[in-house]
């Protein structure tokens, strides 16, 4: 007997405007790479060892042939919104002007949805920088933030008609930490300066956007998504690691998008790891939001290390995903709550949530059982955080369907949607089912 999806104990905390959505990323579902130009992603994979089952992204889900029946799986699951990411290198060429046939494949997209009274909630920048941008430094250059504001250009131009809610960038902190700091996302760096200077160009780039969505869809709502895990220390004694390991990897972002400042850990970094800051980025970084998008799946635990600093614990014996994370929903909790305590905040949304988990397809069917208790209990999570004064307007499932995670390949999955890789058959699994149930019931 599989348990329903419930917002129990109080569904009434959620308002009827309330929206429920499923997200996706350009390049882990779109394919058709020989339409756009490569990205760093395209670059990372082909290096040995970066990429755990040595796959890519060329066909992915093949988004981009199959985007009509997708929309109409879309529609079929009775969500309010579909958020999903716009690929800089397919809408943009190298001298800046349009690729005609990339913006007309999500003219079409975004044109299909609104037909179905989908709203389509759209980032700007998922991870998939143009190779030519990084072949000149990417995110370690000042230049590609400038390069950000021209690509946010573009596409309002062309696309802010069609869309109900802008985000400028996905994550910062994977793009910077993971991508240039340990170097196990693309493009590979690992070097501590440059990842605080890629963060630090990056919300550069982010308030740059920002000033163009003003312009150029003033009456759209703009912000951010961020994502979080919440530092717990170890044992009493790892305390001051857990709130460094906070401040680095958490409030580095959303205190310096909220208040233009970034967290007094910054005093403690050696002057050749700092990032430089020119007069008045912090200006331009903290520009108003309408809305911080909240991407959450799990907590860390943290250890103090012999030199001050800090170092990840892994606890034994505790509730896992695929993915090697602790199921922790009261986490999200927290988190919220411990947000709203902490900063003025505008309105948020749960932009991530979900889990990958070992799936199996038998007789046609995945009875993904413990990917509908994660839900129910995350969703519970996110009431309780309603209950207690959080402003929280929608939550959107990660993801839509299975796809390319990253540097783990096709190895784990997400989705609510089961993809054949070899047949690129789409396959509701039981979460999806139970999803598209509560959904309809409201």
């Amino acid at each position: 007997m599989y348990k329903s999806i419930s917002l129990l104990p109080d569904s009434s905390l959620l308002k009827p405007e309330f929206t429920f959505g499923v997200a996706t990323a350009s390049f882990q579902i779109e394919g058709a790479r020989d339409k756009r130009l490569d990205c760093i992603w395209d670059t990372f994979c082909e290096k040995p060892g970066a990429i755990a089952d040595q796959s890519h992204g060329d066909v992915a889900c093949d988004h981009v042939a199959r985007w009509q029946q997708d929309v109409e799986m879309i529609a079929d699951l009775a969500v309010d919104a579909y958020r999903l990411s716009i690929s800089w290198p397919r809408v943009m060429q190298q001298d800046g002007s349009v690729n005609e046939q990339g913006m007309a494949f999500y003219v079409q997209l975004l044109t299909a949805l609104k037909a179905r009274n989908i709203k389509t909630y759209v980032t700007l920048y998922h991870w998939d920088l143009p190779q030519y941008l990084e072949d000149n430094g990417g995110w370690l250059n000042r230049e590609t933030a400038y390069k950000f504001k021209d690509y946010a250009e573009l596409v309002t131009q062309h696309l802010g008609h069609l869309v109900d809610s802008f985000a400028t960038l996905n994550e910062p902190f994977c793009s910077a930490y993971l991508g240039y700091e340990v170097g196990v996302h693309a493009p590979g760096i690992k070097s501590q300066q440059a990842g605080r200077q890629a963060a630090h160009h990056l919300l550069l780039a982010h308030g740059l956007a920002m000033q163009v969505l003003r312009k150029n869809c003033p009456s759209t709502e703009a912000g951010i998504v961020l994502n979080f895990s919440p530092t717990y220390p170890l044992t009493e004694d790892d305390k001051k690691a857990a709130e460094l390991a906070d401040q680095y990897h958490n409030q580095w972002y959303i205190k310096a998008i909220l208040e233009g400042a970034y967290p007094s850990l910054m005093d403690d970094l050696a002057d050749e790891v700092k990032p430089i800051i020119i007069a008045g980025d912090m200006a331009i970084i903290r520009q108003a939001v309408d809305f911080i998008g909240v991407n959450y799946y799990t907590r860390i635990h943290y250890k103090n290390t012999a030199d001050g600093w800090f170092e990840e614990a892994n606890l034994a014996d505790v509730r896992v995903t695929d993915m090697g994370w602790e199921v922790y929903p009261q986490g999200l909790t927290e988190l919220l709550v411990s947000l709203h305590q902490q900063y003025d905040l505008p309105k948020m949304y749960i932009t991530e949530n979900g889990a990958a988990m070992a799936d199996t397809l038998e007789n046609g069917e995945v009875n993904d059982i413990e990917r509908v208790d994660y839900y129910h209990t995350h969703l519970n999570a996110v009431c309780d955080a309603i209950r207690q004064g959080v402003d929280i307007q929608g939550y959107f499932a990660w993801s839509l369907m299975d796809n390319f995670e990253w540097a783990y390949g096709y190895e784990k999955r997400f989705g609510l949607v089961y993809i054949d890789y070899q047949s690129q058959q789409r396959i509701l699994k039981e979460s999806a089912k139970q999803y598209r149930a509560l959904l309809k019931q409201r």
